[in-house]
């Protein structure tokens, strides 16, 4: 039995509790959180999924639940600016960690999750949690099999909105010290995706800018990624869409075919082409009707502690999607193209770089 502790009851947990009450080799034995009521609604919904009342432990400070022996896997569900603190205290007392994205903040910290878990022989699981949809690992083994021949495009699309209450809902987003920017919030899936299909990145150039002035994040940002096999990749997004959100899109074009994945609800298949394979896009289509992306890395997770499997989403494979934003943030700063790897960022550098006047910087 694998007894998990929670930290962090907001909207998110809910999906947590949801997957993890799935698996009788899962069993929450503690949460925390600032909010008495939050930590209670939680233990009832976990209760209530698994249909037997369940004595779990309730800490308001997240240091009692990281020193309750019982814990073995702590879920880390709070802020983004508070997640590497968190999760290396959980390692420095023998927890292993199930982290929301983003990984951290800063490269200094990525490098020290890495180092620290690898160290003390834990592990760290990044929810990227489209890594372990169907469809897009079936897209993952076509790449791998050069089915599209090589790979010489990939472009991500992001046109949202979020509006002023999603920005007053906290005091803290749309900071770059405790949120961290747009395209680590609402990009980094796809870009994640993005250098999964397409390896290592070379270089990014990019440019961002705010038309929000209420806050300090961006709401653009454009793009353009050089990977090392010599592809290139095109980032497009915006928070700032109106009136609604018109969807998410992945697109990737090869030697022998493309693929476009995307609109409202990401895991679609949108178009498909693979040179005298005509069969192929039937079968990604089915794909696109499955779900089940948390179970799966959830399960991911339980094998790999069991010795069965090997982690798909490790630190070391968060730190890439990361690295490559942070590259594009630190090339708007610079204003010249970021080379990888990279040997120091952090989100808080962007609090006087960011062109905030109405207008932008594009």
């Amino acid at each position: 039995m694998i007894n998990v502790g929670l930290i962090g009851c907001g909207y998110i947990s809910k999906k947590h509790i949801d997957t993890i009450t799935q698996f009788n080799s899962y069993r929450l034995v503690a949460v925390s959180d600032i909010q008495t009521d939050r930590m209670e609604n939680t233990v009832q919904h976990y209760n209530e999924n698994k249909k037997e009342p369940t004595n779990i432990s309730q800490y308001k400070n997240h240091k009692d639940l990281l020193l309750d022996p019982q814990v073995d896997v702590v879920i880390i569900a709070v802020v983004s600016g508070l997640h590497a603190a968190i999760a290396k205290q959980a390692l420095l007392l023998d927890k292993h960690v199930i982290i929301e994205k983003p990984l951290a903040l800063s490269l200094k910290e990525v490098n020290e999750l890495i180092t620290l878990a690898t160290a003390n022989q834990k592990l760290i699981l990044v929810c990227h949690q489209l890594r372990y949809h169907p469809l897009l690992r079936e897209i993952k083994s076509l790449i791998d099999k050069k089915v599209l021949g090589e790979l010489y495009l990939g472009s991500v699309d992001i046109r949202i909105n979020r509006n002023e209450t999603y920005y007053t809902s906290a005091n803290w987003r749309g900071t770059w010290d405790l949120d961290g920017g747009m395209l680590i919030n609402q990009g980094i899936h796809l870009v994640d995706l993005l250098t999964w299909y397409f390896g290592d990145v070379s270089s990014v150039y990019g440019e961002i800018s705010t038309r929000n002035t209420r806050k300090a994040t961006e709401d653009i940002a454009t793009g353009i990624i050089s990977f090392v096999n010599g592809a290139k990749g095109v980032v497009e997004a915006n928070t700032i869409t109106k009136p609604e959100n018109l969807g998410y899109y992945l697109s990737i074009f090869g030697e022998k075919g493309s693929i476009c994945i995307g609109g409202k609800k990401l895991p679609t298949v949108q178009h498909c082409h693979v040179d005298n394979q005509p069969n192929i896009e039937a079968k990604l289509k089915k794909l696109s009707n499955t779900a089940g992306e948390h179970y799966l890395m959830y399960e991911n997770f339980l094998n790999t502690l069991l010795d069965k499997e090997k982690l798909l989403m490790t630190g070391e494979a968060g730190k890439k999607s990361l690295e490559t934003i942070f590259a594009l943030y630190k090339s708007h700063q610079q204003k010249s193209p970021t080379y990888l790897p990279l040997l120091y960022f952090s989100t808080s550098d962007m609090n006087d770089n960011t062109n905030n006047e109405k207008g932008g910087n594009l």
